[in-house]
């Protein structure tokens, strides 16, 4: 770290630097050194891009707050949405049935959350698409707008984690949702877990086995950058309990990594290594 004469600070962080080229099949990327100042106020683009992004790294905090009402916005649809068919269900519960009537509201109460669970699974993976939010490996600044995206997709995802999916985990209903919102996911794979980000850019080949509460996710901060950048897991591998698996990790076939294990992002673990 240095600092130059108008007291911005510049950090040089090679291993999250530019890709320079890509070597062999498991498409291991060397970086080469870039120097920036992470704590700037411009932006580098042009046009209306430059003066949001401008904005957004002068302003921070506030600015965020206003990139958020998308997301906020998005919340509302996809709540409102995925509960008409319980409201439906009630409503006609509370209107037609007479006999036994607390019983049977209490029950349409309860099929009505199943409704919206079922409802909020489909729904959020369109708004994520009308929303183009397909994530794409990039680094760069918190305060960017290339990262407003990934803060959309994952608050999306962390919707249906903490309001049902957890409850149809681990279930082919579970393996549904994330490959709608564009995990890929071979044939035979087991995800015994919510804690999940980043589905987009995750990949489980065939017969993947990831275990309870393991956390999988495809991205990383340091030096004051968000990197995104994409994890794969190969035919046959086993992730272990409460296992975490960071970005830009690649597991190879019929690995096992071990419960508790943490990789940390460029591990590359090849076919016929040992346990880690």
């Amino acid at each position: 770290m240095i600092k130059d004469k108008n007291s911005e600070i510049e950090e040089d962080i090679p291993h999250i630097g530019e890709p320079e080229s890509t070597d062999g099949d498991q498409k291991k990327t060397s970086y080469k050194s870039s120097r920036v100042n992470v704590h700037a106020t411009t932006s580098d683009l042009s046009g209306a891009a430059g003066i949001l992004e401008g904005f957004l790294r002068k302003f921070k905090g506030p600015a965020f707050a206003l990139a958020m009402l998308p997301i906020g916005l998005s919340y509302i649809v996809c709540l409102g949405l995925s509960l008409i068919p319980g409201y439906i269900l009630v409503e006609y519960v509370w209107n037609e049935v007479s006999v036994l009537r607390p019983l049977f509201i209490c029950l349409s109460l309860a099929c009505a959350y199943l409704l919206y669970g079922v409802s909020i699974i489909f729904i959020v993976p369109l708004v994520n698409k009308l929303m183009f939010l397909k994530l794409k490996p990039w680094r760069g600044g918190w305060y960017s707008l290339q990262s407003l995206p990934w803060y959309y997709h994952n608050a999306l995802v962390q919707l249906v984690r903490y309001t049902f999916l957890d409850l149809v985990t681990p279930t082919p209903i579970n393996v549904l949702f994330y490959k709608m919102m564009g995990m890929k996911i071979g044939k035979g794979v087991m995800i015994n877990t919510t804690n999940i980000s980043d589905p987009c850019l995750i990949t489980l080949e065939d017969n993947v086995t990831i275990g309870g509460s393991a956390t999988l996710f495809a991205h990383y901060a340091q030096g004051g950058y968000l990197v995104i950048a994409p994890t794969i897991i190969r035919k046959g591998a086993t992730i272990g309990l409460k296992a975490s698996i960071m970005g830009d990790v690649v597991v190879g076939e019929k690995v096992t990594v071990k419960p508790h294990s943490i990789l940390l992002p460029k591990t590359r673990i090849n076919k016929g290594d040992k346990q880690v």
